[in-house]
């Protein structure tokens, strides 16, 4: 039993080289993996070949792998004295239950310990060459979940399409003619946007656009799940945004905004 522990390690967003040192340290030590639909299968070759290694994914409409099984695989495996990597795409606690499984482990009086990944939502944009933040173009980022539990639109985009902040959606496909009427609804059908599908990954898509656009341009390049979304001035500093506005002209654009 002295073995028994949860790590809950964040699997970055896709690309198995992403991992971080001491994540491929924790699966090197691991007994028991359970690991999720976006965690790379390569990632799996870092634990011992003794490990058992379990599929608990969740996909829409079915409740094979419910968030109740996978917490109590987790007490199962733990009573059985082994080290668990709970393996989950991008970073744990992004909209990735991480905290819900902490907690029911500590209620189970299993340590617990925590290896952040790097989370899609800051990452894919930036190998896109896409800035969440730009000196003199905008002032901060909004991250949020592009559904939610009822499968509606969270109303902290209503709020987010009200500001001048770079939003990163997750999850948010399904719903992407909604989100954008929000958006056109506050004067943004010109916002630049993207769509990054399989970010990091060697089957990574782009579809460039607006606001007003971007839905068209999805449909064009064939684009699903799972993407970010990413609604923002900074969009434009992509090189193959078409017709964009010089970054000069943004700067000036938000300087004198600033000085009103």
């Amino acid at each position: 039993m002295e073995r028994s522990k949860l790590i809950l390690l964040g699997a970055g967003p896709g690309d198995p080289d992403l991992i971080s040192v001491k994540g491929v340290k924790a699966l090197k030590q691991a007994d028991v993996v359970l690991y999720d639909t976006l965690s790379h299968p390569a990632l799996l070759d870092y634990a011992p070949s003794t490990a058992e290694k379990i599929y608990v994914g969740k996909k829409a409409g079915s409740c094979q792998n419910s968030q109740e099984k996978i917490n109590n695989l987790i007490v199962q495996k733990a009573n059985e004295g082994n080290c668990i990597v709970r393996l989950k795409g991008g970073d744990p606690f992004i909209f990735g239950r991480g905290h819900e499984e902490l907690t029911y482990a500590r209620d189970h009086d299993i340590p617990v310990e925590v290896i952040p990944g790097i989370s899609s939502c800051t990452s894919i944009g930036e190998l896109q060459t896409i800035p969440l933040t730009k000196r003199g173009i905008n002032e901060s980022f909004w991250v949020t979940t592009g559904v939610t539990r009822n499968g509606g639109v969270s109303e902290d985009i209503e709020l987010a399409a009200k500001t001048t902040a770079t939003v990163a959606i997750l999850m948010g496909m399904r719903n992407l003619p909604k989100i954008t009427a929000i958006f056109e609804k506050h004067g943004k059908a010109e916002t630049p946007a993207a769509v990054i599908q399989q970010g990091s990954l060697p089957e990574e898509k782009i579809a460039l656009g607006t606001v007003e656009t971007i839905v068209h341009e999805v449909d064009k390049h064939g684009l699903t799940n799972p993407a970010l979304i990413l609604i923002g001035d900074v969009v434009k500093l992509h090189p193959e945004f078409k017709n964009p506005n010089n970054v000069e002209h943004l700067m000036d654009t938000f300087l004198a905004k600033s000085a009103l």
